[in-house]
């Protein structure tokens, strides 16, 4: 139920966010302890403002009305990715090559489901990713459960 709704929520706001010229990274929709909770993680060249997101979710907000496809009462958040962007489409895998990301998988690769390193792209629906060990692992990208950017920050 919930992932039949996380869908026809998407079909229904990526493409009128995409004419607005911006990305749609990720949609979560989570009950939290302050009631249900749909965030819109979003992102154009240059990165994105508190003035972005408000935009955003003014537009986006109508459109929900409109459809009426949520029938019980939410908040609606919208937000950047942050230094820790999730990676949720093929295209990401390729844009952010270079990166360190960390990866969690539906079912293990190599008896592991968790993998960290650099990330060196996509072939063939593969992602392939150089561990810290300095070997190479692929994984499928259907089997990708989460991924996220996983900058190393030095103080």
């Amino acid at each position: 139920m919930q992932e039949d709704l996380k869908e026809r929520l998407l079909e229904a706001i990526e493409g009128p966010i995409a004419q607005k010229k911006y990305e749609l990274v990720s949609l979560e929709w989570k009950k939290e302890s302050r009631g249900w909770v749909l965030r819109l993680y979003i992102d154009k060249p240059g990165g994105v403002t508190i003035e972005d997101c408000v935009k955003v979710s003014e537009f986006v907000g109508r459109i929900l009305d409109d459809i009426d496809l949520i029938h019980r009462p939410y908040l609606l958040e919208v937000s950047s990715p942050g230094i820790e962007r999730p990676l949720t489409k093929k295209e990401h895998f390729e844009r952010f090559k270079g990166e360190r990301v960390q990866i969690s998988l539906k079912e293990p690769v190599e008896g592991r489901k968790n993998f960290k390193g650099l990330l060196l792209g996509l072939r063939e629906d593969k992602v392939l990713l150089e561990l810290d060990s300095g070997e190479w692992v692929e994984i499928e990208f259907s089997n990708i459960k989460r991924a996220n950017l996983k900058p190393e920050i030095s103080f």
